[in-house]
């Protein structure tokens, strides 16, 4: 994709550089004199968040949250893409694979402070970036627990488990497990913008924006943990309830069918069978079992 000039004044220039070919990477080379190496960190899927600088520009690799969809979360990557920010005293260079809703709602920021452009610096515009990408972390944590809130009415409303619930609540876990190694290896890019020349209050502002995203990515952690062991628990309780009806059935029929079977056996010599008032005798001793053990069951409260 060509290379896109996104703002430009007096004092900054905003470069912005999506899916990059070799041959742009090599341009920005050329151009920027940006170091090759630090290119090329932005084109490799799995990288991790990183904050470097050769030749006065400082470089800084981040991960922004995005859903893609994917069946499997296995790596960082599943979860987030890579958006690298290469930074000098008169410009900024954003780099990225997909596009990114951090550097667009940077931009809207930007066009907004226009009026102010003197003020706009590389500086502040990564700053702006910066907020930005946290701030995917916290979309998507909302939207998780909003999922979460709709799979707790299913477990303790809906009628009967089902299976697919599990599923979800293991996607989420995952999910949030992911988001939170992100969050806690971003840590290298994001104490790293206090070397650029901002107000410590600033930083320290993109700071606790990371450790509040942290500190709510662990508690989404133990909340899913939580609902899958109450999950598990209900399962096992209906199932212990299936069961109890079962040997409720089972109480009450091993006394007639050991009766039945007793009489049912092929001897010679039973004098009852041959009884006239056998077969009613035989009956009324099952019903005067049964109410019995209703009775001993009712008092017991099984």
């Amino acid at each position: 994709m060509p290379i896109k000039v996104l703002f430009e004044s007096e004092n900054c220039t905003w470069i912005d550089v999506i899916a990059p070919s070799a041959k742009d990477l090599e341009e920005l080379n050329v151009k920027f004199g940006i170091n090759e190496l630090l290119l090329q960190d932005t084109v490799e899927s799995n990288h991790l968040p990183k904050y470097d600088e050769a030749d006065g520009v400082k470089f800084f690799l981040a991960r922004e949250n995005v859903s893609t969809g994917r069946k499997n979360l296995n790596t960082i990557s599943d979860v987030s893409t890579k958006l690298g920010i290469f930074i000098s005293k008169k410009f900024l260079i954003s780099v990225h694979r997909l596009p990114t809703s951090s550097i667009d709602n940077a931009l809207l920021e930007v066009n907004k402070s226009y009026e102010i452009a003197s003020s706009i610096t590389p500086d502040r515009i990564a700053l702006m970036i910066g907020l930005k990408i946290l701030q995917t972390f916290d979309r998507e944590n909302e939207r998780i627990l909003d999922i979460m809130d709709k799979l707790e009415s299913n477990i303790f409303l809906g009628k009967g488990m089902k299976q697919d619930l599990i599923k979800s609540l293991y996607r989420i876990k995952r999910k949030a497990g992911l988001n939170l190694r992100i969050l806690n290896i971003s840590s290298d890019w994001v104490s790293n913008f206090n070397k650029l020349n901002l107000e410590h209050v600033e930083v320290m502002d993109l700071v606790d924006k990371q450790k509040d995203a942290i500190a709510d990515y662990e508690h989404l952690g133990a909340q899913v943990t939580n609902l899958i062991g109450m999950f598990l628990a209900l399962s096992d309780q209906r199932n212990n309830e299936a069961m109890k009806i079962l040997s409720t059935f089972s109480i009450y029929f091993l006394p007639i069918t050991f009766i039945a079977g007793l009489y049912g056996m092929n001897f010679n010599h039973m004098p009852e069978l041959n009884y006239k008032y056998g077969y009613f005798i035989c009956l009324g001793v099952m019903v005067l079992v049964v109410i019995i053990t209703f009775i001993y069951l009712k008092r017991k409260k099984f």
